[in-house]
Order: C-alpha cells, then structure tokens, then sequence
C-alpha cells in the first residue's frame, strides 16, 4: 500500500470574496500520521474586512495590519510543503479550492496541479448524521477540537477526520 501523504488545508476570508483571504492553514499528514500544523495571518487586498467574516472568525484588521500578503505566504507555502506532496484536502473543498484559485489569478502566481479530496463530500457518502459541519462531525466521532474557523485549527481537524473516514470505510469492508 502506498503511504498516505496529504495536506489539510483551510482559508479563512476578510470579506465575501474568495480571494479575500485573511488566514491560511495547513495540516501535513506523512505516512498516515499528523506531522505539523501550521496558520499564517495575511493581510487582504486594502486591509479590508466585512464584519460578518469578522463575526465568523474573529481576525480583524488590527490582526493582519502587519501580517504579509498572500503571495509571500503562498510562496512559504508552496515551495515547503508542495514539493513533494500534491493532495489537498478540505472540508467543502470546492470553497476552499475556489478561494486558492481565485487569489493565485488576482495575484497571477503559479499553482501547480492538484489533487482535491472532500471531506464533506466524503462523510455525507460514509456517515448517516442529519448535520455534516466539520464542528458536529469532530464531536460526534471524538476528534479532538480547537477552535473553529480558525484556519490551522481547522485544517488539523480536517486531516483527523479524513484519516477517521478512511479508517472507517477499511473497517466496512
């Protein structure tokens, strides 16, 4: 069996467009196993926030008015941690695909080919619960928690219940 290699990632956005974001997390999976868990605060295009997002995940401007740019942080990003590994998982992944996409083109950086894998998507097909956020999930299969929409917490969250589900479709058959 091929060893599994991912990287949990989350975005938290300053605003209601997707290249907005504020705060960008990662979770490294090596081996099946949670490696390092990273969050960098960014600073949005004009240091601009609605406070809706606000209200959601609690960065303001006074947070990010020294924190770099997107491309400085995906730089860091992409040259430490997409070396060698091309799986992106998320939870709502479409988000946060959308969000990547969309801030690489505003900033015209490069983004190499990736693979996306879901975990809502996944745990909607493997788990029966009427409610399938990444907060309910965590509780009711004990993955432990930090703090919501937090980005780095996120993503590690992310990760553990990817391994969970895949742990639980070898256990089905």
């Amino acid at each position: 069996m091929e060893p599994l290699n991912f990287i949990a990632i989350d975005f938290e956005t300053a605003t209601g467009k997707r290249d907005s974001i504020c705060e960008v997390g990662i979770c490294l999976v090596r081996h099946g196993e949670v490696t390092e868990t990273r969050s960098w605060l960014v600073q949005p295009e004009d240091n601009r926030y609605s406070y809706w997002n606000m209200q959601c995940h609690g960065i303001t401007p006074h947070d990010t008015a020294t924190a770099p740019s997107f491309p400085e942080v995906w730089g860091e990003v992409a040259a430490t941690y997409l070396t060698d590994i091309r799986t992106l998982v998320a939870h709502n992944a479409p988000f946060d695909r959308s969000c990547l996409e969309q801030s690489v083109e505003h900033y015209q950086l490069a983004l190499p080919e990736l693979q996306w894998e879901c975990t809502l998507k996944q745990a909607r097909q493997t788990y029966p619960f009427g409610c399938h956020t990444l907060a309910f999930l965590c509780q009711q299969l004990s993955i432990p928690e930090g703090q919501h929409h937090r980005a780095g917490d996120d993503a590690e969250m992310c990760a553990r219940l990817y391994l969970r589900i895949l742990h639980d479709r070898n256990a089905s058959n």
